[in-house]
């Protein structure tokens, strides 16, 4: 929306004290159409930016330029005097340059491959990459100082005067201007962390120690953080791609930028003593996930001295309407460039309209205080389990004085009364709270320490309990506790009955995160919705409260488990866990059978006592918080996990002696440009005889949502195994295809291919041990003739939060065998994916 002039007035002469010189406006040529990527420089200096597709610019400096240079490759040079301080919506036209026009020869958008002089040096870059930075070392360590802030964008008087912040006016005396986008902004959150990095290129192994943080208040801040952190992951601009978001871009540096990007020389000039070339470039086709910018490299070591990457418009990334990022390197002899500063910022909003309202979300980082080969014991870079420190985050102002490698400027010091001040405007407080139920399903009772929830359990379906209502609690008096209980109940209106669950978990021991937990849960459950079980007491499948599926769903199991188990962690992300659990298994539905031959006829129910081991490890997985519950901060690690279990007749008057093994190996895979591909590999034998209720089931889904792991073209109970080895592969190429095809480009649709397999057997015995004369008995068949196979395609991002699959059974299709067999389906799901 436009600012009203007398905003525009206020905050024009607020910002004015700040920077010295701000520009901004559209370059277009003869015939009025937008001139994309051209060069705007301040006169006389490196302070510069391109224009984005449109033809649009924004340029900033804390200085006072006089002059402005505007250029691109084909075009005569603008050399524009500025007469203020400020100079907004200016209007730029470039003219053909006459003596191309004599020659016949115009240039367009696309630059040459061959005799160009900017690819020529990008080669050399290539050649000199592993001889600049931290990479020639054995050993280093640098101080390290980061800084993340959360900015509300566009303030305008609409914004101002809304209902919203009716009584939290004061908080717009800290509104400022972007020196990226020229666009007001009200910082909302600060976080300052300050740490020591110690690396060995030898054994390739890295530890950030952190030593101060410092933030704006809130108890869940960490959260934020580490949402950032893995948000904005570390990045070396030398790499083929670099990570944000989950998505892949293609770099300016990489080898492949030749078929992805333009490149021009645009300039040279000495910059800290050293001669630089400045090479600007921008991407060859739209809907790509690539950037725009320019970079200064040094004449002799060919290392980057400043880059500048901001992500076109058109990429194909939901939720970021700007995506802009510095680095500066620092010349530390005359071979040796390290980074300086590294500054991200990124703004999100529901669309990438200019007049559009979003959050800034903004990383600074500064490097400083470099040494080098100073080895260090190799126990030294191990993960600690635990470690956390409440002193870190309890630092006085001396600490920061001399820490901060970069002032705070008076808006964000302005963050922290701010923040300390809207926490005791009521109004604030039920904004934040509903915040809190969305983000974690639970509703605070701040008078107590307990939470409702989750909310998004209260309502439930299937053919046993009709309409089903529940209701559950935890305790909670913070995001660390040592200890949690939770509990519910649960009411079916068709079968009348109550159903209830509570559960208990308690740390004992935080260096390795040695924890005790039991529980006790009556239910009526979909049983075999995954082929490897939850350690969760409380835990039940999607499928036993899907409201429609493509058939009635009564195969329901009434569920009485106990369970106690310990678990222990004493190296990071490897984790032991020893449980017995004491579970009896009987049907929930008349139209269905648990039944199974006893030498005295034919028993209904299952009683059975079960131990199990089992080890995790989950490489590069990153937790948040130190308490006896934790949050994941990534989902792009390994899983591996595997399991024995023991039932055993002498425990508790049960009914079987059996011994079964699992494993299950989960790799996701980023493949630059080809998106992303997520494998899953599960296999398991039961030793032993045992009734249906204790073999392996195949995962079938009959709901209309797409659940990775499962079989969409499975009836629930249509194969049963004691022996079974099942792969899954998902690979989402992120629109690379569709982005090629004109008609769809527009649309950011994203394409899903998806091949899934199993193969299982059963023993006879296990078969003689089921078949019963009850006509309501299951036949059991396992997938032994060949493997069972299903593929599908998927069409995702659809209005950025749908996803819609298409899935085909590939055998098993025998009209006599299988009647009942689906050879097609669709499903789909939602979400908010970038």
């Amino acid at each position: 929306m436009n600012l009203r002039l007398t905003i525009t007035v206020f905050f024009f002469g607020m910002i004015s004290m700040l920077a010295q010189t701000k520009v901004s406006g559209y370059v277009f040529d003869e015939n009025d159409e937008p001139v994309a990527f051209a060069n705007v420089i301040f006169k006389g200096s490196t302070q510069g930016t391109i224009t984005d597709e449109n033809g649009k610019f924004y340029l900033e400096s804390d200085d006072t330029w006089n002059e402005l240079i505007v250029s691109f490759i084909g075009y005569e040079t603008l050399d524009i005097p500025l007469n203020q301080k400020v100079n907004y919506n200016l209007k730029f036209i470039l003219k053909e340059e006459t003596s191309q026009l004599d020659q016949v020869y115009i240039v367009t958008g696309k630059q040459p491959k061959k005799n160009n002089p900017a690819i020529d040096l990008l080669r050399k870059i290539w050649e000199h990459k592993r001889k600049n930075g931290l990479k020639q070392f054995k050993q280093y360590q640098y101080d390290k100082y980061e800084k993340v802030e959360f900015d509300i964008n566009t303030i305008d008087s609409a914004l101002i005067k809304s209902k919203l912040f009716k009584g939290m006016e004061f908080v717009f005396t800290q509104v400022d201007t972007s020196k990226v986008t020229g666009k007001t902004y009200l910082p909302i959150f600060i976080n300052e962390a300050s740490s020591k990095v110690y690396g060995d290129n030898v054994i390739n192994k890295e530890k950030d120690v952190l030593e101060g943080n410092k933030n704006s208040g809130f108890s869940d801040n960490q959260i934020i953080i580490d949402f950032v952190h893995n948000l904005y992951s570390d990045f070396n601009v030398y790499d083929n791609y670099l990570k944000f978001f989950d998505k892949s871009f293609v770099s300016p540096l990489s080898r492949t930028g030749i078929n992805t990007y333009n490149y021009v020389l645009s300039d040279s000039s000495y910059i800290d003593n050293k001669w630089c070339y400045n090479i600007i470039y921008y991407p060859r086709r739209k809907n790509e996930l690539t950037f725009k910018g320019d970079f200064w490299v040094a004449d002799t070591t060919f290392a980057i001295k400043e880059i500048n990457l901001q992500a076109s418009k058109s990429a194909n990334i939901n939720w970021v309407k700007d995506i802009y990022i510095e680095q500066e390197f620092e010349v530390l002899n005359d071979s040796l460039f390290l980074v300086k500063r590294d500054y991200m910022m990124s703004d999100f909003a529901f669309n990438k309209k200019d007049q559009s309202r979003g959050i800034y979300g903004k990383r600074t980082t500064l490097y400083n205080n470099y040494q080098f080969d100073k080895e260090l014991d190799k126990k030294f870079y191990d993960k600690e389990v635990y470690n956390y420190d409440k002193d870190v985050y309890d630092r006085d102002d001396e600490f920061w004085k001399e820490n901060r490698l970069e002032a705070l400027n008076n808006d964000e010091k302005g963050v922290y009364k701010m923040l300390d001040t809207l926490k005791t405007v009521k109004k604030f407080k039920r904004l934040y709270n509903l915040g809190s139920i969305l983000a974690s399903g639970y509703v605070e009772f701040n008078s107590l320490p307990l939470d409702y929830g989750p909310i998004f359990s209260t309502f439930g379906y299937n053919e046993v309990e009709g309409m089903r209502l529940r209701t559950g609690g935890r305790t909670y008096f913070g995001r660390n506790d040592l200890w949690r209980l939770e509990g519910f109940l649960a009411y079916g209106f068709k079968d009348d009955k109550f159903k209830y669950g509570f559960s208990g978990k308690w740390l004992l021991d935080k260096k390795n995160r040695f924890i005790i937990s039991g529980g006790n849960r009556r239910d009526v459950e979909q049983i075999g919705a995954s082929l490897t079980t939850s350690t969760d007491v409380l835990g039940r499948s999607l499928a036993s409260s899907s409201v429609v599926g493509t058939g009635t769903n009564d195969k329901l199991t009434s569920i009485n488990l106990t369970s106690l188990g310990i678990e222990l962690e004493p190296w990071r992300n490897l984790i032991f866990r020893l449980s017995g659990n004491y579970r009896t298994l009987r049907s929930a539905s008349p139209t269905f059978s648990l039944d199974y031959n006893t030498p005295t006829g034919v028993e209904s129910e299952i009683k059975q006592f079960e131990s199990t081991f089992s080890v995790s490890y989950f490489p590069k997985r990153k937790m948040t918080g130190f308490g006896v519950e934790r949050l994941e901060a990534n989902d792009n690690y390994t899983r591996l996990f595997a399991q024995v279990s023991r039932g055993d007749k002498s425990m508790f008057n049960s009914d079987f002696d059996y011994t079964k093994v699992q494993f299950s190996y989960l790799q996701p895979w980023q493949l630059g440009g080809l998106g992303r591909l997520d494998t899953t590999i599960e296999v398991g034998k039961t030793f032993g005889e045992v009734p249906l209720g204790l073999l392996s089931v195949i995962p079938g889904n009959q709901s209309y949502f797409s659940i990775y792991n499962t079989f969409s073209q499975l009836d629930f109970y249509e194969f049963v195994s004691d022996t079974y080895a099942s792969f899954h592969i998902e690979h989402n190429f992120n629109g690379r295809f569709f982005s090629r095809i004109p008609f769809l480009r527009k649309f950011n649709l994203r394409e899903i291919v998806s091949l899934r397999g199993v193969w299982g057997d059963i023993s006879n015995e296990n078969i003689a041990l089921n078949t019963t004369n009850n006509p309501n008995s299951i036949p059991l068949v396992a997938p032994n003739d060949k493997m069972y196979y299903e593929y599908g395609f998927g069409v995702g991002n659809i209005f950025k939060v749908f996803r819609i699959d298409f899935n085909f059974r590939g055998n098993y299709l025998d009209k006599v065998k299988n009647p009942d067999a689906r050879k097609f389906g669709v499903t789909g799901t939602f979400g908010f994916y970038f």
